[in-house]
């Protein structure tokens, strides 16, 4: 019999110019990017804290505090490939990942395989295992009023008793 974990992830992040944009470890060209301590790769983010969530192992800043100067402009697939890593060590395997990511612009739809095949890559998954879907804040909000990016995720993991 095998146990399932179910993991909510969610991140933002101020938009800021003379970064790049990365999602999900995927350089987006753009005139701006996003602030953070790290790369700012709010959907890595975002699925790294679904990840911990489902196995009860804290969350991103308990890991990776932004308090820390070693993860300065870190690459946020680092921390991803972490949660991946201390999941499985607790007898958790990712079976799907499903994210979206909330942004005014630029589009993402030709980014969409390039980030699949990204985050799949480096959580050990088949690609059709890994959902990245975009949406706009229809300019509502911090988001919709372009000063910010969002990201969601839910992860499912299953351990074997």
């Amino acid at each position: 019999m095998s146990e399932i974990r179910t993991g909510l992830g969610w991140d933002n992040h101020r938009i800021a110019g003379g970064r790049p944009l990365i999602l999900g470890g995927v350089t987006v060209p753009c005139e701006f990017g996003l602030e953070g301590h790290s790369d700012a790769d709010v959907l890595a983010h975002a699925i790294t804290d679904a990840i911990l969530g489902a196995a009860a192992l804290g969350d991103i800043g308990m890991h990776f505090p932004d308090s820390d100067p070693q993860w300065k402009g870190c690459d946020s697939l680092v921390f991803l490939r972490h949660a991946r890593e201390l999941a499985a060590r607790h007898g958790y395997r990712i079976v799907n990942v499903d994210s979206t990511v909330i942004l005014e612009r630029p589009k993402l739809k030709d980014f969409r395989v390039a980030i699949r095949e990204r985050l799949a890559e480096t959580l050990g998954l088949e690609v059709d295992r890994v959902s990245v879907k975009f949406k706009t804040a229809e300019k509502v909000g911090p988001v919709g009023e372009g000063r910010s990016a969002e990201a969601q995720a839910i992860v499912t993991m299953e351990r074997e008793a």
